[in-house]
């Protein structure tokens, strides 16, 4: 089962005036909205659990574009990025493509910027798989909760090394 091993995402209480203080950009993709726009919420939600009131939301059509909507961000010298999306398996291998494509752009803007990205696109092959993580009552994960609170436990990670 996914989420078997996963650890247990908090901010430690001593790092939450540091929180409050990091600039956060949410890019979130607007294709199936149901799962988008509690994938949205929980972000949001998780970031105001630990003092980050007011993230950048940035709304794009798709995941394919979320790299470039990060690479804005990073230009910016956000602290933290969170990418959320769906991508649900079809008929046809435009799947594969754009999994491949919002993967490898998220992950070469944060190597080469240094800004960490929480990465919440889902990637699933039915529609009851993406209910399932989106954080909806019933669901067994909340993957725009994790996503959020993995890109700022990171940037206070690099920031305690001197990397931000």
């Amino acid at each position: 089962m996914s989420g078997t091993g996963a650890p247990e995402l908090a901010v430690n209480p001593a790092d939450l005036k540091k929180c409050a203080q990091l600039r956060v950009g949410i890019i979130a993709a607007q294709w199936h909205t149901e799962v988008m726009d509690a994938l949205l919420d929980n972000a949001r939600k998780a970031l105001a659990e630990i003092g980050i009131d007011e993230p950048r939301v940035v709304r794009v059509p798709g995941c394919f574009e979320l790299p470039v909507a990060a690479y804005a961000l990073a230009r910016r010298r956000y602290d933290a990025i969170v990418a959320l999306g769906v991508v649900v398996r079809g008929g046809t291998p435009h799947f594969d493509y754009v999994c491949r494509a919002a993967t490898d752009g998220l992950t070469k803007v944060a190597v080469e910027s240094g800004i960490p990205i929480g990465f919440g696109v889902l990637t699933c092959d039915t529609d009851q798989q993406a209910l399932d993580r989106a954080g909806l009552p019933g669901s067994a994960e909340d993957k725009g909760r994790e996503a959020a609170l993995s890109a700022v436990a990171t940037a206070l990670t690099l920031k305690g090394l001197g990397e931000q």
